[in-house]
């Protein structure tokens, strides 16, 4: 066997063992989700008061309405974050609980629990490392970055941004279904989510 040969050997069984990382797209088409069947990834969120909280145990509390969205600075995710609170108690009377999830820095979910009226747990992923793992995650546009600066947001804006998405997910983080749209102004409606939940056997 030449020099060459064992070379080549080394550096394919090298290039084998070592992951590949997706770069993350600049459109929000182009992002590649995670499927229905497939596990959520391990994360670690902060809520409003800054603690840090580990996805998996606050999901063995019980299957969840797992909700990412832009920002509080984005008027289309306070409405849909407010239609949530509209039904939350039949949500929870289904036996299922909420979270919402976006890039904020967690400095500024209290504001957005207060201006909606949210009890449900409001979360950050800083860094947006979460969403990127799931696969819903695409650059944010320098003309976004510049509307979000306008909003008096606390902090650094994140770098990327979640297609706004809906999931639902069972205890042990499996997708039981997820409703993913690039066009930001379109989101699930409540009257689908309750009919949804209320099909899938849980």
């Amino acid at each position: 066997m030449t020099n060459i040969f064992k070379t080549f050997l080394i550096l394919f069984s090298i290039s084998a063992t070592v992951p590949t990382f997706a770069q993350v797209p600049t459109k929000a088409e182009d992002v590649s989700p995670l499927l229905i069947g497939e596990i959520l990834p391990e994360a670690s969120l902060q809520n409003a008061d800054g603690k840090v909280l580990k996805l998996s145990t606050i999901l063995s509390q019980k299957p969840t309405v797992m909700v990412f969205y832009r920002g509080g600075w984005c008027p289309y995710c306070n409405k849909q974050l407010s239609g949530l609170v509209d039904i939350e108690k039949e949500i929870l009377e289904l036996g299922y609980q909420i979270i919402a999830i976006s890039p904020d820095d967690y400095k500024n979910l209290k504001n957005t629990e207060e201006k909606e009226k949210i009890k449900y747990s409001v979360l950050s992923d800083q860094g947006g490392k979460f969403i990127k793992e799931i696969g819903i995650a695409f650059s944010t546009p320098a003309s976004l970055t510049d509307y979000i600066s306008s909003k008096s947001q606390i902090g650094k804006t994140s770098d990327v941004m979640p297609v706004p998405t809906v999931l639902i997910v069972d205890k042990a983080g499996k997708i039981l279904f997820e409703y993913i749209n690039p066009n930001y102004k379109e989101r699930l409606s409540g009257e689908l989510l309750l009919a949804v939940l209320k099909t899938l056997k849980i």
